[in-house]
């Protein structure tokens, strides 16, 4: 049985809920409340009383030994098959070795500094204070009486006059607050130069990973030959790999050219969708830009490409934008796909479907281009299953769409601190490619955008071995040594995606900068202890 706890009626406004699950036998304890229906959630239950609870549950097989009703073999095998590097082996021991040095166990750090995950805030980034001051008015109302500036006061007024009851705990529409979705429009309209841009195309997510997995559940479909394929490049955001693990749909995989700074060539699509077509029906691409783990950005050239390539072979088009914002590199420029769509003409902008995706504060919104009216109603229906996306992250997204205009108050500080922010990204991007590159065994490419780094790695024969005798990627061995040794937390490339012998790891440039020089000074000597551990 699945018994679902919430915290409605106490503290509906948050909607926070806690899960149960609870599988009843016959020999369950009669003592234990028939958990029937929504319930509060147990308390002073200790979590050792909770497992003797479990114990009860547990079926007979026909050698009169109890089985648990769920266990690996009966559990959903899509689940077993799903892999999620970022949150991995690498990043729980780091977890557990976080806890040791709490305890007291001595090691040769005293920290251990995380950069294998793109959280701005918890390294230390400054939250832009016309975002926080906004947020803040609207989760407590009361605060519009104090001395906010007047442009944080309206916004908020604005967002709260758009919410059921003029309050954050309520919920949305399906497809997000209506203002909120406007706002969106404007700002892609205002990106794209004035192509037009509908609200009724635009869906608000709980940060881009909730918008790509709801677009791959409507398009998975098919048994065996004609099972839906996915193109996803590789190296790739462990996400869709996952996803479509978690689906059952097929993963192509194209890869990146790493010696041309991990550009897109068609040609390598053309063989990606050839061999698939083999043993599955491929039904999507999906294209990073800027590139995560890779940090490259793709030049207008190769989006037209991508997008007579997508045209030519029937494919549903699905750009993951997130990091458009982020652009460092003197020369590279940030396209969006669908100003690119529309520029090439009617042949391509009313043939080509597509979907964009962008996010933040676990608040995101993809827009849906030339999409079947019929579909898109299923996709509302699907959607509308979630109820609605989490609505301070609708209101966060609104201010970065919508930010402080010339003529505000806030304007003056919003421009400093976001120039501040990504001028430091773009120095901490420069610093990291030039201080990788200067370590024999490593090589980096430049990092153009987004806020990672994928450096390759160059690892003796023995260590290769070494590696295999534990049942570990050479990298991963690598990354789990460093961490053990250093105290530094990154991702084996191996979680990503790479071609055949070749080994990476990714890293995020977001440490303070400080900080982020320790790391690539830990780095440097590790790499050089390493090799000649294993030479």
């Amino acid at each position: 049985m699945l018994s679902l706890a919430s915290t409605y009626p106490y503290c509906k406004s948050w909607c926070g809920a806690a899960v149960h699950w609870l599988f009843h036998t016959s020999n369950f304890p009669t003592t234990l409340p028939c958990f029937s229906k929504f319930h509060r959630p147990f308390r002073g239950l200790s979590a050792e009383h909770f497992c003797e609870l479990q114990k009860p549950n547990m079926t007979e097989n026909g050698l009169g030994h109890r089985e648990r009703v769920l266990n690996v073999d009966t559990m959903n095998p899509n689940v077993k098959r799903i892999e999620y590097a970022v949150r991995g082996p690498v990043v729980q021991r780091a977890v557990q070795i976080e806890k040791e040095l709490k305890e007291g166990v001595k090691k040769s750090f005293t920290e251990v500094i995380k950069a294998n995950i793109g959280d701005a805030h918890a390294m230390g980034q400054k939250p832009i204070t016309f975002f926080r001051q906004v947020i803040a008015l609207c989760v407590y109302p009361d605060l519009l009486e104090d001395k906010f500036p007047e442009d944080a006061k309206n916004r908020a007024r604005r967002i709260l006059q758009a919410c059921g009851g003029g309050s954050l705990g309520a919920y949305s529409a399906s497809s997000g607050i209506e203002v909120i979705r406007q706002d969106v429009a404007k700002y892609i309209e205002k990106r794209d130069s004035g192509i037009p841009s509908n609200p009724d195309d635009i869906y608000l997510s709980t940060g881009a990973s909730d918008a790509i997995v709801t677009m791959l559940k409507l398009l998975t479909a098919g048994e065996g030959k004609t099972r839906t394929g996915v193109m996803i490049p590789i190296p790739q955001y462990p996400l869709y790999s996952a996803a479509l693990a978690e689906l059952a749909a097929v993963q192509i995989s194209y890869y990146l050219d790493e010696d041309k700074c991990w550009s897109l060539d068609v040609g390598e699509l053309r063989r990606a969708v050839k061999a698939a077509r083999e043993h599955c029906n491929p039904r999507a691409l999906c294209i990073i830009n800027p590139g995560n783990p890779t940090g490259q950005v793709q030049n207008r050239q190769c989006i037209e490409d991508v997008i007579r390539f997508a045209a030519e072979e029937h494919l549903f088009l699905m750009a993951d934008e997130v990091y458009q914002d982020n652009v460092y590199m003197e020369g590279c420029q940030f396209h969006s796909f669908k100003k690119v769509l529309f520029e090439m003409g009617p042949e391509y902008s009313s043939m080509v479907t597509d979907c964009t995706t962008w996010c933040g504060f676990r608040g995101g919104y993809m827009e849906v281009i030339n999409m079947d009216p019929e579909v898109k109603l299923h996709l509302t229906k699907l959607v509308s299953v979630r109820l609605c996306p989490s609505i301070p992250g609708q209101a966060l997204l609104d201010l970065v769409v919508n930010p402080p205009q010339p003529d505000e108050p806030s304007y003056a500080t919003f421009i400093k601190e976001r120039t501040a922010n990504l001028h430091i990204l773009s120095e901490k991007a420069k610093m990291t490619e030039q201080v990788l590159n200067t370590v024999p065994g490593i090589h980096c490419n430049p990092v153009q955008g987004a806020m990672y780094t994928f450096p390759r790695l160059t690892l003796p024969e023995k260590a290769i071995n070494a590696a295999k005798e534990q049942e570990q990627a050479p990298d991963m061995f690598y990354c789990m040594k460093l961490l053990e040794e250093m105290g530094i937390c990154l991702v084996p490339g191996s979680g990503f995606g790479q071609r055949d012998g070749t080994y990476h790891f990714r890293m995020t440039i977001l440490p303070a900068t400080e900080k982020l020089k320790i790391v690539l000074e830990k780095i440097r000597e590790f790499h050089k202890r390493f090799t000649e551990e294993f030479s």
